[in-house]
């Protein structure tokens, strides 16, 4: 199943291999994340913009954060051109991505908490 943010087929194949090991990847995933975004707020050139982008559209794929990981796609791609106008609305776009992916995924440890 698939909603509009995470592919439910990806987390499934992701509990089967990680078992035991998922609440820990989820929450990686989820520092990760927050730093990855502060990374993408702090850049100070297209490069390190860039380098941001693709490892956040990496780690978000790996867990089914499709729309994620496209926008971060979208922002790499972006960054290799120039000017980088228009970039602040795609920064904002993966800033309100990624709230639904985090709360997705902060109710998924909460059902497995009390599973």
């Amino acid at each position: 199943m698939t909603d509009l943010h995470i592919d439910h087929k990806v987390l499934s194949d992701l509990r089967a291999v990680m078992e035991d090991g998922y609440l820990q990847l989820v929450q990686t995933f989820l520092d990760d994340s927050e730093r990855r975004l502060g990374q993408l707020h702090a850049a100070k050139s297209a490069e390190e913009l860039g380098s941001a982008a693709h490892s956040f559209k990496g780690s978000s794929s790996n867990m089914g954060a499709f729309a994620l990981a496209s926008l971060c796609q979208q922002l790499e791609e972006r960054a290799r051109q120039r000017p980088l106008y228009g970039i602040e609305d795609l920064i904002n776009r993966i800033d309100h991505e990624f709230i639904e992916v985090q709360r997705f995924y902060q109710s998924e440890q909460q059902r497995i908490l009390a599973g």
